[in-house]
């Protein structure tokens, strides 16, 4: 049994997060919704446009983007109106307005459409200008532990060549959201080629000054970097390469250099290694929880994103 995912879809105490699936044309997702209402982990909530309230929403995205009148980027009248009027776009302006505690979707739109409804309607949470993701992946016991091992993987699937600050961004965002998703300690190894300068080159020193800035930002923070993979993983490996680091081995959130090293990562680890399961992405550093779906996302996968968006929910 995955205990991990027995905590997740586990019923909810208290408040019962209501999370918006405005996909529900989708047989998966009618499927996800009956099986979420079953275990009470969270209340599933289809999103039905009211004309009155779309006329608001119009409104709304013409004064959000006043500042592209003009520009290529000039959002029409036209173009509101038909936005207002889109499931997805209506389902973020009601978790904007507080009548939702979170959002998923993507089963039939793009992670820029999903992201572009979060950013415009919901926005960045605070200290945040950077929008990402992670992957939870729930692992067969490496470490000489009995246990299932979760690590956090960063950033799979929105920022393609992260900046210093992106990845401080990064970073930061994927510690919180563990914590919120997990429960245990973020452990931040900041990955690359390169060892505490066992190696060299621009991507080297974009990941030692995207460390700087963590430690500057969240000095409590246990992080470090740059760090080979090996090196954040294995305690052994750790001793030899990096001798007194405060990770020793054992980090649980793995911050990727690129979009392009950490989707490689996670799709290799499924591939790969039997019984590892990968869950996301999960979408990070919105002011409320909302996330992608891919395309091919089976009616367990929707269910377990949900619980996932759920368990970022602050009572």
């Amino acid at each position: 049994m995955n205990t991990f995912l027995t905590k997740l879809t586990s019923p909810a105490e208290g408040h019962v997060p209501k999370i918006l699936l405005p996909e529900p044309d989708d047989e998966r997702v009618q499927q996800a919704m009956e099986q979420i209402k079953e275990k009470k982990f969270a209340e599933p909530i289809s999103v039905e446009i009211d004309g009155a309230r779309a006329a608001e929403l119009e409104k709304l995205l013409l004064e959000v983007r006043s500042s592209k009148v003009g520009t290529k980027d000039e959002l029409t009248v036209e173009t509101a109106r038909k936005l207002a009027h889109d499931p997805l776009w209506y389902g973020a302006y009601l978790l904007r307005l507080g009548e939702a505690d979170g959002l998923v979707a993507g089963v039939s739109r793009t992670t820029a459409e999903v992201l572009r409804a979060g950013l415009w309607l919901v926005g960045k949470a605070e200290g945040i200008q950077t929008v990402s993701s992670s992957m939870y992946m729930i692992m067969p016991p490496f470490r000489g532990g009995e246990g299932e091992e979760i690590l956090t993987f960063a950033d799979c699937a929105v920022v393609p060549d992260p900046t210093a600050e992106q990845l401080a961004d990064i970073a930061v965002a994927a510690a919180d959201a563990r914590f919120d998703v997990v429960g245990d300690e973020p452990r931040v190894a900041l990955l690359s080629y390169s060892t505490h300068g066992s190696g060299s080159g621009v991507s080297v020193g974009v990941v030692r000054n995207a460390l700087a800035l963590v430690k500057e930002r969240r000095p409590e923070l246990i992080v470090d970097g740059e760090m080979q993979v090996d090196a954040a993983l294995d305690e052994s490996i750790s001793a030899r390469k990096a001798p007194g680091n405060v990770l020793g081995g054992h980090a649980n959130v793995l911050i990727f250099p690129s979009l392009d090293a950490a989707n490689i990562a996670y799709k290799l680890v499924v591939r790969l290694v039997p019984g590892a399961i990968a869950l996301g992405p999960i979408v990070q550093g919105l002011k409320k929880p909302i996330s992608d779906l891919s395309r091919g996302a089976t009616v367990e996968e929707i269910a377990h994103t949900v619980a996932i968006v759920a368990s970022q929910v602050k009572s």
